[in-house]
């Protein structure tokens, strides 16, 4: 790569979110790059969701959807945002996903989309591709993505930080003008080298930040890096203390703590003891274990400490016949397998973890921070559709409306910016140095994981987040002195974000005195 690239659009992260901007731009004829630090574009957090998309039931309607929405997450959802999402959603899906991505999901004989139900929602609302919905999106997106003349897919990139000229431009002057974003400096992984991608709108969609706990769901760039670069470029952010965890994840170490969907719970499965006893009934009588998220994570944690085990179960073979379960879940079928368990006659042992961002970059109805020129689309922003505690299934079609939405907006604006001049941001210096030891790198992001899972994960006190406070703060003290005299690569840009997320996180815990969904102060 050269030290300067220049472009319409540019857009960090290319799962639902971001391709849907990204394709919806190019259709539009703008010119937009691309950059992920994965080395297959797929690798996202929508490329590993199981469970599935909002659509749209017989029995459906957008009120009862934005309903379903405002009851999970805990009163705190923003309305207005809801009803956007209710109301254009399904449509989008229509559009986007039917029509011209073609995506294979799992239809009733008469070719119609399968609608199902899942935790939380009052109805059979959710379409599917078996339990690997994400997998099929994501691949249906890239596709189109790689063979657009209008989109440049550059992979094996790592953001280092947003471009603003407040901050980076040549002319101090621009320090009085109001805030905005011209692009962002990227790190090429295989040859070390930072180049300046200077665009005129820029799309932040990085996805989540689950790796900064001890046990995720989330894939192994799930870091905070665009939270953490848009913190530093002065963006606001809010709902920071509502970290979903998912209720079921596979736990028989050593083997990673995979996704156990929460369709296997709305196909009828139950959580169970050892001893096949289900025990949601006591937690939450009308909903059982097909309560909201917080609820049946939080229950698992209490059974688990006055039980003194490590893990509970889902039972499937019990409550799911053996054809529906293979024909279902065929994806959990083999990765259960692989470890030895057998869902179709075994309990499968299982442990919440941090699963979703229901906080983020705040952004209004088009997707807009309050940088200017700077939008978040995806688990990077705050909506306020989420609220405290995010609705099975929502995730992916909020990515996909304000994917739109944000896409929709730059047409309709692109022509009333003028690009910022290449020689008013300089290349960019760091001072050389060796090389990050791994080892050092790693034994941060366990000290950041540990901290975070027992300080400010599933029940939070106020001993704890101080200690965590106290914790974090030293550790990044001592992070960023390392990163500054160190050669960057994308772990260590990693580790330096992942510790600046654990302590936006923990602070918006520590200011919240209130229970609240995902958020729980003892």
């Amino acid at each position: 790569m050269n030290d300067l690239i220049t472009t319409e659009v540019l857009i960090i992260g290319c799962g639902i979110a971001g391709g849907t901007a990204a394709l919806k731009l190019a259709e539009a004829g703008i010119p937009v790059t691309v950059v992920t630090r994965a080395r297959e574009p797929q690798e996202s957090n929508t490329y590993y969701a199981q469970g599935g998309i909002i659509f749209t039931g017989p029995a459906d309607n957008p009120d009862l959807l934005v309903k379903d929405v405002l009851h999970a997450g805990a009163g705190h959802s923003y309305e207005p945002a809801t009803r956007i999402m209710a109301g254009e959603g399904p449509g989008l899906v229509q559009e986007i996903l039917i029509d011209r991505l073609n995506i294979p999901f799992d239809a009733n004989p008469d070719g119609s989309p399968q609608v199902i139900k899942e935790a939380a929602h009052s109805t059979n609302r959710i379409i599917h591709a078996a339990d690997s919905t994400g997998k099929a999106i994501e691949i249906g997106l890239m596709n189109a993505l790689k063979v657009h003349p209008n989109v440049t897919l550059l992979t094996g990139q790592t953001a280092v930080d947003l471009l603003t000229p407040s901050h980076h431009s040549r002319d101090r002057l621009v320090v009085y003008e109001p805030r905005s974003c011209v692009g962002a400096y990227v790190l090429d992984q295989d040859s070390g080298r930072v180049t300046r991608i200077l665009a005129k709108k820029t799309i932040l969609a990085t996805g989540g930040l689950g790796q900064i706990y001890l046990r995720t769901t989330n894939p192994v760039g799930s870091r905070g890096d665009g939270l953490s670069m848009a913190y530093r470029a002065g963006a606001r952010v809010i709902n920071a203390e509502f970290v979903q965890f998912h209720p079921t994840t596979f736990h028989l170490p050593p083997a990673p703590h995979s996704l156990i969907s929460e369709a296997v719970r709305g196909a009828g499965a139950r959580l169970v003891h050892a001893d096949g006893e289900p025990f949601m009934q006591k937690y939450d009588p009308e909903w059982k274990d097909l309560a909201p998220r917080d609820v049946v994570a939080r229950a698992i944690h209490r059974e688990m400490l006055a039980n003194g085990v490590t893990n509970v179960y889902l039972d499937l073979r019990s409550y799911i016949d053996m054809e529906t379960i293979l024909e279902r879940f065929p994806s959990i079928h083999a990765a259960c397998l692989r470890y030895g368990v057998d869902i179709t006659t075994d309990l499968v042992p299982v442990v919440p973890g941090a699963h979703y961002f229901c906080g983020g970059v705040w952004v209004d109805e088009w997707g807009q921070s309050t940088t200017r020129h700077l939008y978040a689309v995806g688990e990077v922003s705050c909506t306020g559709v989420h609220g405290a505690n995010r609705l099975a299934s929502t995730s992916m079609l909020e990515g996909l409306v304000w994917g739109k939405r944000a896409a929709q907006h730059i047409v309709e604006t692109l022509g009333e910016y003028t690009a910022i001049e290449p020689d008013d941001i300089p290349k960019w210096f760091h001072a050389p140095g060796p090389k990050a030891d791994p080892a050092l790198i790693a034994q941060d992001m366990r000290t950041i994981q540990h901290i975070m899972w027992n300080y400010v994960g599933l029940v939070r006190n106020t001993p704890r987040l101080a200690r965590a406070l106290r914790e974090l703060r030293h550790l990044e003290t001592e992070i960023e002195q390392f990163y500054q005299v160190t050669r960057l690569t994308d772990e260590l840009l990693g580790l330096r974000n992942a510790v600046r997320s654990a302590i936006i996180i923990t602070l918006a815990a520590w200011g919240n005195k209130e229970s609240m969904g995902a958020h729980y102060r003892e």
